[in-house]
């Protein structure tokens, strides 16, 4: 059977971002001057307070634009760096469970701080899966001040751990992993 596509270009056509997400950004750039305001502590607890009415609300886009502009204060003030409009929008995007293309040196590793410290609330775990070990050690030891400083816990699963190590690390609310753990421990049923 032979199949012939006449518009590849539709295939492979851009779509169109939601006005949505433009309005979700606004509201998480508008809430910078009130958590400005906050100090360190008050981050952390203002973020506690949303981790545990994170089930009972039924506000989510609410739940979001908190936690997206809390994890935002706190890198820029922990790293020096605050996720720019494109970065947050590409944060939504991935916290919808869609795909973010970005190019070498837009941020990636940036943006997976604010869909990963949103889904953490859930208490169900998160794991960022990179292509090498190096990048998941980088990333994990880099990002981790953010992570802590909102009272999240973070782990690094390496080749080397032994099966009691990976269970502690995939315990915590974050975990950086490499695809191929994620799949010779999901085989192994861990």
């Amino acid at each position: 059977m032979i199949l012939k596509i006449d518009n590849l270009g539709a295939f492979f056509r851009q779509p169109k971002i939601s006005p949505a997400y433009y309005d979700l950004v606004d509201q998480i750039l508008s809430c910078e001057s009130k958590y400005q305001l906050l100090s360190d502590s008050e981050i952390k607890d203002q973020f506690n307070s949303l981790r545990k009415r994170y089930n009972v609300s039924t506000l989510e886009s609410q739940n979001i634009i908190e936690s997206f502009a809390l994890t935002r204060e706190i890198a820029s003030r922990k790293l020096g760096l605050k996720h720019f409009e494109t970065q947050i929008l590409g944060g939504l995007v991935l916290n919808d469970g869609k795909i973010a293309e970005m190019k070498t040196g837009e941020g990636k590793t940036l943006v997976a701080t604010l869909p990963a410290c949103y889904q953490a609330l859930s208490s169900r775990g998160v794991h960022i899966v990179t292509v090498n070990e190096y990048l998941a050690k980088r990333d994990k030891e880099l990002l981790q001040v953010i992570y802590q400083s909102l009272g999240l816990s973070v782990g690094l699963i390496r080749e080397s751990m032994e099966t009691i190590e990976r269970q502690y690390n995939y315990a915590c609310d974050i975990t950086y992993t490499t695809n191929t753990e994620v799949g010779f421990d999901y085989l192994r049923d861990l």
